[in-house]
């Protein structure tokens, strides 16, 4: 694997992270930076309080061009020790579980829902939906899974020159950054010899390609895999599909359909489309076949955690072809201060709130906050927010989720400490 490695520590400020925020919220924001002025007037403070050290909660009111949203907001200074993110997930790529629930688990004392992810399957009657998300998931180090193809994403239009690849997380220097993961690997049955693998545990396979199912992916179909084309996530299912399971390193089943059910622990599934299923299909019972993946990653040291996203916010400028239109609740994350702080955002569903903010506002608002490099995560009924109380010993849902309650999410964003 190439995505492996522990960070260390440094040595870190001593920072109380609600004044830092708040007071680049009120002020004009980082030297060189282009003047942000959201519609309708500067936030209006609610409550500010410290979680841990170096790790701080808030929540201000904002008027944005729909009406009045309301924002909550984690701030995490990592050079504070003790202080960490990663993945929060299910137990399974393709399953879905409270962000709350995720929180108990790991005993997170904060954190945001992640990204976007197959939540419906309309196109394609008789495929179930996977619950699976669109973009990399690297958790404690180690890879889940890679992108699906940029037709095949779920959420709204992103930017020009963004991609399902695009990934927000910490690398092993404990320095934040955005990225790029783009999955590189071969599939070799001995003796009939080497393809490129095209995705690991996703719930879409590009077109001719092969991709590989671990146990990480759980038991949900895996159908879909085979739907739609790299352009277009409605397209009709291919009618040339193979699978086979490899156990102990050589094919123990062969069928046509890609099936269902957990993988064992020392087993994997490929599912083929196209050409590549017609590779898989000369795989007879007892060949050996081995898989080989790593990432390709851009730029910086490895990343230990890191969560798909598209960019809205690089180099302390907004992208182009923001909407401006669409007001919405939205979930975003923020790296500011050469990476060492990280602004955690979501916002109220509460229907005097509902009415949110724009992709170009909400931009802004990660700009005023400081942030220098922004990733919009899924946003609407997904929105949620969580934070243990000073001393307390459950993070909580801060914001109220527009849906009414809480949205069963793929993943999410934890942030712990060992204060």
């Amino acid at each position: 694997m190439a995505v492996k490695g522990r960070g260390g520590t440094g040595r870190v400020r001593t920072a109380v992270a609600v004044a830092l925020a708040w007071g680049v919220l009120t002020g004009a924001g980082p030297a060189g930076a282009t003047p942000v002025r959201p519609a309708g007037g500067a936030p209006h403070s609610l409550l500010r309080t410290s979680l841990a050290p170096g790790v701080a909660y808030e929540e201000f009111t904002l008027p944005s061009s729909h009406g009045t949203a309301l924002g909550h907001l984690v701030t995490v200074d990592l050079r504070e020790p003790g202080v960490s993110l990663d993945l929060l997930h299910p137990g399974a790529v393709a399953s879905r579980l409270r962000l709350s629930e995720m929180a108990a688990k790991r005993s997170a004392i904060a954190a945001v829902n992640g990204d976007f992810f197959h939540i419906t399957e309309l196109q394609h009657p008789g495929v179930e939906a996977t619950g699976a998300a669109v973009g990399p998931e690297v958790a404690g180090g180690r890879l889940l899974k890679a992108a699906v193809p940029q037709g095949q994403r779920f959420g709204p239009a992103a930017p020009p020159g963004t991609s399902t690849e695009d990934v927000i997380g910490v690398g092993t220097d404990r320095i934040a950054r955005v990225g790029r993961l783009t999955l590189r690997g071969t599939v070799t049955a001995v003796g009939r010899g080497t393809r490129p693998l095209r995705g690991l545990n996703q719930y879409a396979v590009p077109v001719d390609g092969i991709g590989a199912y671990t146990p990480d992916w759980g038991s949900a179909s895996r159908a879909r895999a085979t739907c739609g084309v790299d352009t277009s996530r409605s397209a009709p299912r291919s009618e040339q599909t193979y699978e086979v399971t490899v156990r102990g390193g050589r094919v123990v089943k062969r069928t046509a359909a890609p099936g269902k059910g957990p993988i064992a622990a020392d087993s994997f599934v490929l599912v083929g489309r196209e050409s590549g299923a017609r590779a898989l299909r000369e795989l007879k019972m007892g060949d050996p076949v081995r898989f080989d993946y790593g990432l390709r990653e851009a730029p910086g040291p490895r990343f230990t955690f890191a969560i798909g996203g598209f960019p809205i916010v690089r180099d302390h400028r907004r992208l182009t072809g923001l909407d401006r239109l669409t007001g919405a609740v939205r979930t975003a994350v923020g790296v500011g201060e050469g990476g060492h702080l990280l602004y955690l955002l979501a916002l109220d569903g509460e229907m005097t709130y509902r009415a949110g903010l724009t992709l170009r506002e909400l931009a802004d608002v990660m700009l005023r906050l400081g942030a220098d490099d922004v990733v919009n995560l899924d946003g609407g009924g997904s929105s949620t927010l969580v934070a243990r109380e000073p001393g307390g010993r459950r993070a909580t849902v801060r914001n109220h989720p527009s849906g009414g309650t809480e949205r069963l999410v793929p993943n999410g964003i934890g942030v712990f400490s060992r204060s």
